[in-house]
């Protein structure tokens, strides 16, 4: 979500957004030797970030950049009188002005030098000057620079993982607030501290800042507590601040304080944010002991409805609930995740089992789950909403006794969410429902038959239920699995041929998607 700042200053001309991709230097640019790149003009290259690469040709490329380019031209728009005028300070105004990152100039076809006038402009601007040889194309410097982005994203992925590694190690120490504390502080080579409800500092751990960047972290804590955002940031005497209210609805709140500012830092620090609002939340509410008293009850032999009101947080009538099947869009889930996941639906009835997480979630109205407060990123208030990086599937409204039967409606949802690539699917969605009128059992088995000669290779099963959901479009099945479309013939002609079917036929369509949208043989 965004980060509100704290009220400042406004520049003049505030600086485009940049895009949510790692940056790259532009001197790791220069100096790859087979581009033969040469900076002519501008302020140092170390000191420059580049989000992407763009050519045009227009003499006013303002309204096609999103800042942080490093723009291409070849000098096609510039006229035979561009030197003698104010042509190249207004081409190069209207760059600074978008925002872009530095200008490559090509000697071929159009021009053998770059033009005096363009250096000077780029000059007088700090825009800096790149002259891209006759050699160069600049399909191959926008490839160069993709190349080392995949790299810096790769690096900033590494390192989120080893910190949600090393904080959720941190967590399970016999001091875990201090520890994940201290964890933090290492990975930021900052400041990180716990801030109470008036405001007060419980714990911290790094390097103690200055007298005016402490007072401006306590301030931003503050403000967090305050207002309805659950972050913000500031910069102060250099030092990036960075304050995230905890969710537990006590008033915590954690402060960061960094000498500077890396990709994936506030990733890290708002999963340390997640952990502690978990550590802060049980030692506070005392719901913890709740949650074991439901499960002590449960194994002695008592009844779901009878416990439910323990889970939902204390007495009365046992609430309704939505059981929720997630799977992350790229690989596994864990630990970590599992719980962000949970805290961000309003629950920390959370399940992870192999390549699932399962989450209890009170329905609308309802009492709030132990361990939750009206604070909670998403609120128990609203339904199950998507949630970034995950595809889920949701079941109906249900009491507790309907528990097991919400969960095969999700687990259904959910294999009907990946076949369409929705991000959400709830049960009762698809009115077609026939597939419920056949026992679970007998349909599994079916599946299985049906699908064995292709089930050996994911890649086919996968292949077949996208090809499928898209109606048997080649290209769309293509681009939503990021494949080349003659890939996707070719899998599913493959899959014609182990199948021994006719795949233009609807009834062999109708009968292959029904044992593909149930979730057990592809799982």
């Amino acid at each position: 979500m965004p980060e509100p700042a704290v009220p400042s200053v406004p520049s003049a001309s505030p600086a485009p957004p940049a895009p949510p991709t790692p940056p790259v230097s532009l001197a790791a640019l220069l100096s790859r030797e087979d581009l033969g790149l040469r900076q002519i003009a501008g302020p140092p290259a170390a000191d420059v970030r580049v989000h992407w690469a763009h050519t045009s040709e227009m003499s006013d490329p303002y309204p096609y950049l999103l800042g942080g380019e490093l723009l291409l031209t070849a000098g096609v728009h510039v006229p035979e009188a561009a030197g003698s005028g104010t042509y190249f300070d207004d081409y190069v105004a209207r760059i600074v002005e978008a925002g872009g990152a530095a200008l490559g100039f090509g000697l071929a076809p159009v021009h053998d030098t770059v033009p005096r006038a363009l250096v000077a402009a780029c000059e007088a601007y700090g825009l800096p000057l790149v002259e891209v040889p006759e050699r160069t194309t600049f399909s191959g410097v926008a490839r160069a620079v993709w190349q080392l982005m995949a790299r810096a994203r790769l690096a900033e992925l590494r390192r989120i993982s080893e910190a949600q590694q090393g904080l959720a190690a941190a967590a399970s120490r016999p001091d875990p607030v201090p520890s994940v504390l201290r964890r933090l502080a290492g990975r930021l080579e900052g400041r990180a501290v716990l801030y109470g409800p008036e405001g007060t500092e419980i714990a911290a751990a790094g390097r103690e800042p200055g007298g005016e960047v402490r007072r401006a972290l306590e301030e931003l804590a503050r403000f967090v507590t305050g207002h309805a955002s659950s972050t913000a940031t500031d910069t102060v005497a250099g030092t990036r601040l960075a304050a995230y209210a905890l969710g537990t609805g006590q008033g915590f709140v954690l402060g960061v304080a960094a000498p500077h500012r890396e990709s994936g830092d506030h990733t890290i620090a708002s999963v340390a944010a997640v952990l502690l609002s978990l550590l802060t939340g049980e030692h506070q509410s005392g719901t913890g002991a709740a949650r074991s008293s439901a499960l002590v009850r449960l194994l002695l032999g008592a009844r779901r409805e009878e416990v439910a009101p323990l889970l939902a947080g204390g007495g009365g009538e046992a609430p309704r609930w939505h059981v929720v099947h997630a799977r992350p869009d790229t690989g596994t889930p864990d630990p970590v995740s599992a719980s962000a996941l949970g805290a961000a639906l309003g629950s920390p009835l959370v399940d992870t089992a192999e390549e699932v997480v399962r989450v209890l979630v009170p329905v609308a109205g309802s009492a709030e789950p132990a361990g939750t407060t009206s604070t909670t990123a998403s609120s128990p208030a609203s339904p199950p909403a998507p949630q970034p990086g995950w595809v889920l599937g949701v079941s109906a409204a249900v009491g507790p006794a309907e528990w097991p039967a919400a969960d095969v409606q999700a687990a259904r949802a959910l294999a009907r969410a990946r076949a369409v690539r929705a991000p959400l699917v709830r049960h009762g969605d698809d009115r077609t429902a026939l597939a419920d009128l056949v026992p679970a059992g007998e349909a599994e088995a079916h599946a299985r038959a049906l699908l064995a000669p292709v089930a050996a290779v994911p890649a086919l099963t996968e292949t077949l239920r996208a090809w499928l959901s898209l109606h048997g479009s080649w290209d769309r099945t293509a681009v939503a699995l990021s494949v080349h479309r003659n890939t996707v013939r070719q899998r599913i002609a493959r899959c014609a041929a182990l199948l021994e079917t006719d795949l233009d036929d609807p009834d062999v369509r109708m009968e292959l998607w029904f044992a593909l949208r149930d979730p057990r043989p592809s799982e």
